[in-house]
């Protein structure tokens, strides 16, 4: 069964929601399908920091890279005293590093999105005592990203929308390919001179972009084509 009518669109951490609750879905046999996600510049893992969005837009507001990982560290455990350590890196053991290496990479994001100020980054050396304090931030339910194939073919059809002036634009392209490598329609928006909140910033308090606007346009033109 699909519910013909059922859209879930959500943005940034609802955007993290509304993919996990749709993998959720596809992979339960027993529960009805959606009709179509829609996610807009939506944060998906918490496995690399320095990915070239990362480093491009670190300090770009509304959402600077250390705001992402304060605010994840808050949620998931109300302590973000290792937040220096995390964005290095040294939460990661080599093991989930190198499975997880094939759909979280720079290799993964065109080349078009590297010129502008990326270099490679080493992460730090792992940290056990790290890990076992902030693992719950790279579990597969808080980490769409993270998701087996088999789960990532059953999603439905996908709007995604990502801005280049965004730390968590690679997030929105990596979740694409996926998408995309798996057989799912993917209409992507790209906002060229957007950044973080563009389009909810859509006549708030009298103040609007015009780009914001546009996006919010494809939106709507999406869900009318549905």
């Amino acid at each position: 069964m699909i519910f013909p009518s059922v859209t879930f669109a959500a943005s940034v951490a609802g955007g993290n929601l509304a993919a996990a609750v749709s993998q959720t879905l596809a992979g339960s046999s027993d529960l009805p399908r959606l009709r179509a996600q829609i996610l807009i510049y939506p944060g998906l893992q918490a496995l690399d920091f320095n990915l070239p969005s990362y480093q491009q837009n670190r300090g770009v507001p509304p959402l600077l890279r250390e705001c992402v990982l304060y605010y994840s560290l808050h949620y998931v455990q109300g302590d973000t005293s290792n937040l220096e350590e995390v964005l290095e890196g040294a939460h990661v053991p080599p093991d989930m590093r190198l499975k997880y290496r094939k759909w979280v990479s720079p290799d993964n994001i065109p080349e078009e999105f590297k010129v502008r100020g990326y270099k490679p980054h080493k992460p730090c050396e792992f940290k056990p005592g790290i890990f076992e304090k902030v693992k719950r931030i790279c579990e597969p339910t808080l980490c769409p990203l993270f998701a087996e194939d088999t789960v990532i073919q059953q999603l439905p059809e996908s709007f995604i929308l990502t801005c280049e002036y965004d730390v968590l634009r690679d997030d929105g392209l990596l979740y694409k390919k996926r998408l995309e490598d798996n057989g799912v329609p993917v209409t992507w928006y790209h906002i060229e001179d957007g950044f973080h909140g563009i389009v909810n910033l859509f006549d708030y308090h009298g103040l609007s972009f015009p780009s914001g606007k546009k996006g919010l346009d494809k939106v709507v033109a999406f869900i009318k084509g549905l």
